[in-house]
């Protein structure tokens, strides 16, 4: 029997028990009322799935009611039914936000239909809200460093604006959660996110998959293709790794830019677009530029608002909520016992340089909350990189009191470096430092380096 909850609002005691009976049947749970404010009454206090309101009650009509619904935020599906139906009347419930509208005598067969639909929709609405909210809980700013606690402030001023959005940033260091943050805390948040990872896309797929195609444009193309541009067009279109573009490609999509429309590939029609560009990138532009890799206008056009998301090496404070936040995250997924690093365990992963930046750090803690069995995660149960030393920031080393004193450290942070990256194989490692085999293990030796 179906559990859902329907609300019948109408003022002729014959139409609720007619409706009663027949949803009832179905075996949907309903509840009747009479008028507008005992409904909204009701409602405010109740959980209802779908609600079956009369235009005409006394006092508060059906229009006013809805309009209170919507005001109040009572996201629930509504069909207005009415005796006295008219066009304008339909439409105008429509607009205000009514899901259906029904005219009396009411049909058995069309009243059931319109309530089964009416129903299967508020179900996908309520799927659709949770989705959105598992991705927006995994595009979340994590930390409160100080420059995180910037960031987050730039965001909420430059978000709400059209402004343009640059973000520069290493490889893992969360480009796509700025850009995400930016649309959901923007005017445009309900409409669409969408997504391009410009080196992903071989060069003579790109403009198609930018800008769309018509059918027969190219060999393959059997259909007509909407573009990333035409698909964002109310929203937001973020292109990650821009500086992968070719500058052929960049010359359109500044011409898009600048004129607002575009052709798709194989057409001669143009298509107007209204969408904010957010783009990212983690090479140095300038340099970029001076190497005609790069469009310089199209830059200035890209650069109105630069954020710069910073590794995570130069926020290191925020490493112990990143683990927490991981862990949580990652053991409510895979349904694992919750799980605390020891206080060793934890400085190492702070010391860690984690090259591959918050992705890195993301991926080892899952791979933690996986294979460590146990609640407390040691310092044995630590990827091999992180264990060995070595790998620690200059500035993690302690003070030095001479320049030999900080060469010396420098020198075997390099060396233990090199033979990670050459899996411990001594004479591979002399050949990348330029040094003999011996004059490489007495450094080794001199050094303590096992």
């Amino acid at each position: 029997m179906s559990k859902e909850r329907i609300l019948v609002v109408d003022d002729e005691a014959g139409v609720r028990s007619s409706l009663q009976g027949i949803l009832e049947d179905e075996g949907y749970r309903v509840d009747t009322d009479s008028s507008a404010e005992a409904a909204l009454a009701r409602l405010s206090g109740g959980q209802y799935d779908l609600v079956l309101l009369d235009i005409w009650l006394p006092k508060m009509d059906g229009m006013q009611a809805l309009e209170r619904m919507i005001d109040d935020e009572l996201d629930i599906p509504v069909i207005m039914i009415s005796g006295h139906a008219t066009i304008e009347s339909a439409v105008k419930a429509i607009q205000l936000g009514a899901y259906n509208f029904v005219e009396k005598p009411l049909s058995l067969d069309k009243t059931l239909i319109a309530v089964q639909n009416a129903l299967r929709h508020g179900r996908l609405q309520q799927e659709n809200r949770a989705l959105r909210e598992r991705v927006e809980a995994r595009h979340i700013l994590i930390g409160s460093s100080p420059v995180m606690r910037e960031l987050k402030k730039q965001i909420g001023i430059a978000a709400p604006t059209n402004g343009r959005v640059l973000i520069f940033g290493e490889n893992g260091t969360g480009k796509e959660v700025v850009a995400r943050l930016v649309h959901t805390q923007s005017l445009r948040s309900k409409a669409s996110f969408v997504e391009v990872n410009c080196a992903a896309i071989p060069e003579e797929l790109i403009e198609s998959e930018l800008f769309g195609h018509v059918k027969g444009a190219f060999t393959g193309a059997i259909s007509d293709k909407i573009g990333k541009f035409e698909a964002a067009d109310g929203g937001t279109l973020f292109l990650d790794e821009v500086a992968d573009m070719s500058v052929k490609t960049q010359a359109k999509v500044l011409r898009v830019l600048q004129e607002q429309k575009f052709q798709a590939v194989g057409s001669t029609e143009s298509i107007g677009v209204d969408c904010r560009v957010i783009a990212a990138t983690n090479k140095i532009l300038e340099d970029e530029i001076r190497a005609g890799n790069f469009r310089e206008d199209l830059y200035f056009r890209l650069n109105v608002i630069p954020f710069h998301m910073p590794p995570l090496r130069e926020r290191r404070e925020d490493i112990p909520t990143l683990v927490t936040h991981f862990i949580a995250e990652f053991c409510a997924e895979y349904g694992k016992q919750t799980k605390e690093p020891t206080a060793q365990a934890l400085k190492r992963l702070v010391a860690y340089r984690w090259p591959g930046n918050v992705r890195e750090l993301k991926n080892v803690t899952e791979r933690l909350v996986i294979m460590v069995s146990r609640d407390v995660i040691e310092v044995s149960d630590l990827p091999l990189a992180l264990t060995r030393g070595g790998d620690e920031p200059l500035e993690a080393l302690g003070d030095f009191s001479s320049l030999a004193s900080a060469r010396e450290a420098f020198e075997r942070q390099f060396i233990v470096r090199k033979l990670r990256e050459n899996n411990d194989n001594v004479t591979r490692t002399a050949q990348a430092l330029g040094i003999e085999r011996s004059h490489l293990y007495r450094k080794m030796k001199a050094y303590s380096i096992k």
